[in-house]
């Protein structure tokens, strides 16, 4: 048996909810006395593991909790009490592009983004051509990231990304970047990842996509598991 890639224990978090937006708001709340906040609770008491080479993907509605349980186990965000553990490297597509710098050459991003995402110099020399190539921006790498169009932008960051020496791959949403034949092609791509035996989390409205790239789904209801099991099954229950 190997060892699970992500434990995730009796998870809970927690987020203060602001009421006012203004210092004018602020004084009339507490003049009458109403709450300035309320907790929400984002996760409560999730456990979960996911083996080494599994495909999961994190169901739920707005609200549910989904994207908080993926920067958790990124590292992004920190649970207030419960445990989330992982083994090897793990990388987020979670806010891509979010260590682009504007004023710097596509070429001078990828070697710092690619250091943000745990890569060493040498490893992004030798995946360069392959990062260039993936974006399909070759004759804009040495032009400044801020002239860049929204989606010469993202399929850089992408590539970058994609590209990572990984253990657990995150993915939140990042697939409705980009035009139909380069969100197929990084579909491709992640599929050869776990061939490959990376372990995938994947956050996704597009149910039928998850449903096919996981075998695995755990819906998550108002910060619980409400379902573990089959994908597809996973799927009809949050049709239903």
């Amino acid at each position: 048996m190997t060892e699970p890639s992500v434990v995730v224990d009796e998870v809970h978090k927690d987020f203060k909810l602001r009421h006012t937006h203004s210092i004018k708001e602020t004084f009339l709340a507490a003049v009458r006395r109403k709450p300035l906040t309320t907790d929400f609770h984002a996760l409560d008491g999730v456990s979960f593991s996911i083996a080494q080479g599994e495909a999961v993907a994190l169901l739920g509605f707005n609200g549910s909790g989904k994207s908080t349980m993926l920067k958790l186990i990124s590292g992004v965000l920190s649970p207030d009490s419960g445990a989330v553990r992982t083994r090897g490297r793990v990388a987020g597509l979670i806010e891509v592009g979010a260590g682009f710098h504007p004023d710097l050459s596509g070429r001078e991003n990828i070697f710092l983004n690619a250091a943000i995402l745990g890569m060493t110099k040498r490893e992004t020399e030798e995946r360069f051509d392959d990062i260039v190539a993936f974006s399909e921006i070759e004759k804009f790498i040495d032009t400044e990231v801020k002239h860049y169009s929204s989606g010469m932008f993202l399929r850089l960051a992408f590539s970058v990304a994609i590209h990572t020496e990984v253990d657990v791959l995150l993915i939140d949403e990042i697939l409705s970047v980009g035009d139909e034949p380069f969100q197929q092609k990084c579909l491709a791509r992640i599929r050869q990842l776990h061939d490959a035996g990376k372990t995938l989390v994947v956050v996704s409205h597009d149910l039928d996509m998850v449903s096919n790239l996981c075998g695995r789904g755990i819906l998550l209801r108002e910060g619980n598991v409400a379902f573990d099991g089959d994908s597809k099954r996973a799927v009809e229950l949050m049709r239903q």
